[in-house]
């Protein structure tokens, strides 16, 4: 039989202890990283992108040097943010585009969808609307943000912009979407029962607008 005093030292941890090493001694959990995720998007749709890491660890319910063992920096926390939403966005309007309708239906599905998803998630779009008109993303996370969109962002992203290389018109459309974007949502959560006027409106404004020669 083994005594206790011949047992080594590291297997007579308390769960004191446990629960007081360092974090660099603690496995990374996927919750707890989508905890500080959706706690940076709602404190940077109150505060902005200025918001520190100090409260966005706070609303996470963790330390602050929690936060940096899961993001090295503070730009590597709001483009995992800026994808994280994206995804959300995608999975909830990926099944509008129909690839047997034509393409103004397939455009006016995926734009109520996206409406839609806003509406529902006020904070996360704020947060994305502010980092897609930052300088905050890196080309890899704007790259990866286009592939999740699919083909829906493809087609809107093709739309005519006289005098514009494909790249400035592109980053250009953004910007006009989600100010156009923000603006629909808005009105339609202070006028819940005015939502399908005002994303038939929108949609007519702009993309039917762009379309048009």
């Amino acid at each position: 039989m083994t005594h206790l005093h011949s047992v080594p030292a590291f297997y007579k941890m308390s769960e004191h202890s446990l629960k007081t090493l360092p974090d660099m001694a603690r496995p990374r959990s996927e919750d707890k990283q989508i905890a500080l995720l959706d706690a940076a998007t709602e404190v940077i749709a109150l505060q902005g992108l200025g918001a520190p890491t100090a409260l966005i660890a706070k609303r996470a319910g963790v330390a602050e040097g929690t936060l940096f063992r899961y993001f090295p920096n503070k730009d590597a926390l709001l483009n995992a943010v800026y994808l994280h939403q994206c995804r959300n966005a995608a999975e909830s309007t990926r099944c509008a585009w129909d690839v047997a309708l034509p393409l103004e239906e397939r455009m006016s599905a995926a734009w109520s969808d996206w409406i839609d998803w806003g509406v529902s998630h006020p904070a996360a779009f704020k947060a994305m609307a502010q980092l897609e008109t930052s300088d905050k993303l890196s080309p890899e996370a704007r790259e990866e943000g286009l592939k999740l969109c699919g083909d829906c962002q493809e087609n809107f992203g093709e739309l005519p912009f006289e005098g514009m290389s494909k790249a400035v018109a592109r980053e250009f459309f953004n910007m006009i979407s989600m100010a156009i974007s923000q603006a629909t949502i808005d009105f339609s959560l202070s006028h819940p029962d005015q939502t399908k006027a005002a994303k038939t409106v929108a949609f007519k404004l702009f993309c039917k607008g762009l379309m048009e020669p």
